[in-house]
C-alpha cells in the first residue's frame, strides 16, 4: 500500500477506506431521494473519500432502493480518480454498468454458503464461480475492475460445511482466476477477533484482501485490530454505522461507522485519505438520509 504524508512531514503507512452508501441504503424502507444521493456523495468526494460504493445493477425489483443508480451517476459529475464502485449480480448488470456514467469498478457477491448464495443472489455457489468468470472477462474487456466479495467468509447459520480452510480455498480459486481485488465480508456480523486471524491466517495473501466487516455498536475494534494485525490495508463501513445485511439475526448489527473508525486508524499511526474534520457533519447527514434520530 502506498504511504501517506502526516503534518510533521513524515511518512504513514496507508489504510484504503471503502464508504458504502449503497450498503447503507439498501435495506432502509425509505431511500433517499436521487438529488439527496447526489449532494451527500458529492459531499463524500469532496471530503477526500476516493473509493465508493455507491449502487447497485441488480433488478429494482428486488432492491429498489438502488433502482435511480443511473441517474446517480449521471449527475454526480466525479472527479476521474475516484473508484466509484457498483453491484451486479450477473452479467446484465455488468451490461448496465458498462453504459452507465463513471463506474470504474463492480462488486460480486460470492458466498461460501450455498444457502446463503441461494437468498442473496438466487444461484448456487457453483453457478455463481461461472459468474465470476464472465464478469472478469468481461470487465476486462470493457476496462473496469472487479472486487470478489467473499461473503459469508467467517462462518454460517445455516448448517453448510465452513471452516476457515474452505474461504481460504474460495479466495485462492479467485487469484487463480485473475482476479486482483478480493474482500471478506463478516456478512451476519457472527465473527468475533478470534475467527478473523484465524481465517487471515488461512488465507494465501491476506495483506492483498479487503475486509468487509459489520459489528454491533462499540464492538468493532478488537475485529478491526485483528485484521490488522495480519497485515490487512483496507477496510469498508458506513457512515453512522448505518446499514448491514437484511438477513442478520441482531438488528443492531451495522457496518463500521466510519466517523470512528478513521481517527482510531489515524491514532495508531495510518494514514487515511478522507478529512477527518468533516466526518461528524457527513454521519449526521448520513443519519438524516437513513431517517435516524441525529443528536
Amino acid at each position: 500500500m502506498p504511504a501517506g504524508s502526516d503534518r510533521a512531514g513524515g511518512f504513514r503507512e496507508r489504510v484504503t477506506w471503502v464508504e458504502c452508501p449503497r450498503d447503507a441504503w439498501q435495506g432502509l424502507r425509505v431511500a433517499p431521494r436521487t438529488p439527496d444521493k447526489v449532494r451527500h456523495l458529492r459531499d463524500l468526494l469532496a471530503a477526500g473519500f476516493d473509493h465508493l460504493d455507491l449502487g447497485s445493477f441488480v433488478s429494482p425489483k428486488a432492491v429498489p432502493q438502488m433502482a435511480d443508480t443511473e441517474a446517480v451517476l449521471a449527475a454526480l459529475d466525479a472527479p476521474a480518480a475516484a473508484d466509484l464502485l457498483c453491484i451486479v449480480g450477473n452479467a446484465r448488470g455488468l451490461e448496465r454498468a458498462t453504459r452507465a456514467v463513471g463506474v470504474t469498478s463492480i462488486g460480486y457477491p460470492l458466498a461460501v454458503s450455498d444457502t446463503f448464495q441461494r437468498r442473496n443472489v438466487g444461484t448456487s455457489v457453483t453457478e455463481a464461480w461461472g459468474v465470476v468468470g464472465e464478469l472478469l472477462a468481461g470487465a476486462a474487456e470493457a476496462g473496469m475492475g472487479v472486487v470478489v466479495y467473499v461473503s459469508m467468509a467467517f462462518g454460517n447459520p445455516y448448517g453448510d460445511p465452513w471452516d476457515p480452510e474452505i474461504t481460504a480455498a474460495a479466495v485462492a480459486r479467485a487469484w487463480a482466476m485473475g482476479a486482483t481485488r478480493v474482500a471478506l465480508a463478516d456478512t451476519l456480523g457472527g465473527a468475533d477477533a478470534g475467527s478473523i486471524a484465524a481465517v487471515l491466517k488461512a488465507v494465501d495473501r491476506p495483506h492483498h484482501l479487503g475486509l468487509h466487516l459489520h459489528a454491533r455498536p462499540g464492538a468493532w475494534a478488537d475485529k478491526v485490530e485483528a485484521a490488522l494485525a495480519q497485515g490487512v490495508r483496507w477496510f469498508e463501513g458506513a457512515l453512522a454505522g448505518v446499514g448491514g445485511c437484511p438477513f442478520a439475526a441482531d438488528e443492531l448489527v451495522g457496518n463500521l461507522p466510519t466517523e470512528q473508525v478513521l481517527p482510531w486508524l489515524v491514532d495508531r499511526g495510518f494514514a487515511v485519505a478522507p478529512d477527518l474534520g468533516a466526518l461528524s457533519g457527513l454521519a449526521r447527514d448520513a443519519a438524516r438520509l437513513a431517517g435516524l434520530t441525529v443528536p
